[in-house]
């Protein structure tokens, strides 16, 4: 990698970037964000992800590039500015935590391009995109999914522990949130917040319920979107 390094050099002037150091530090921050957004859509686990937050990495990385090439000199004034200029847009727009991991990640890998540290630019993408990839594949991590059960009853069969057995037979966790009236008062709604065991599956927990509450409505959400 010291090649890399060696095609670009101080100008006669010390510690005065030459225009070539700053369009090879521009290149190598679109070239390396461009490995970080292909790690980022390998790895969403979304429905479908944002082209134009994918494209923002790619452009803030340049942008931040040139922009340490600016204030090189101060490394202070450079870290407040960028600390200020990502969170105007991003920390409300943003709601997904590995996101905003990307997104520091592309201003990480500009900030040290546009220091000239190319040999850091590129381990630390490639290093950081393994360790993100590896997280993915083995699903590092992973949770159970919190459930929510809704179950509608006759108003002849209210009793809040009617389901209790079945519950502690197919979750690991579960807890009623909310009883409400339903249908004009002729029916009752129960909400509970569950976890269901590894070996349950949904529509075995829907039958089992719909056997006990008169084959009334019931549905199961989850919180988070499943892949």
């Amino acid at each position: 990698m010291e090649s890399i390094n060696n095609l670009f050099q101080f100008n006669g002037l010390e510690g005065e970037p030459t225009i070539w150091m700053s369009v090879g530090a521009m290149a190598i921050a679109a070239v390396l964000s461009l490995i970080i957004t292909k790690v980022y859509q390998i790895t969403f686990t979304g429905e479908r992800y944002s082209q134009a937050f994918v494209h923002t990495i790619v452009m803030m990385s340049v942008i931040v590039s040139v922009v340490m090439n600016v204030v090189s000199g101060n490394a202070g004034v450079a870290f407040g500015l960028f600390a200020v200029f990502s969170l105007i847009r991003f920390r409300s727009a943003v709601t997904n935590a590995k996101d905003i991991a990307y997104i520091f990640f592309g201003l990480c890998v500009g900030m040290t391009a546009g220091l000239f540290q190319f040999e850091l630019a590129i381990v630390l993408t490639l290093f950081a995109s393994l360790v993100f990839y590896i997280l993915f594949k083995v699903d590092y991590g992973a949770g159970k999914d919190t459930q929510i059960l809704k179950i509608t009853v006759p108003e002849n069969l209210n009793d809040e522990n009617l389901f209790d057995d079945i519950l502690q037979e197919k979750t690991d966790s579960y807890q009623l949130r909310q009883v409400e009236t339903t249908n004009l008062g002729t029916m009752i709604l129960y909400t509970f917040a569950i976890r269901s065991k590894v070996n349950t599956k949904d529509q075995e927990l829907l039958n089992v319920i719909r056997e006990r509450n008169a084959n009334l409505k019931v549905s199961l959400s989850y919180l988070e979107m499943r892949d």
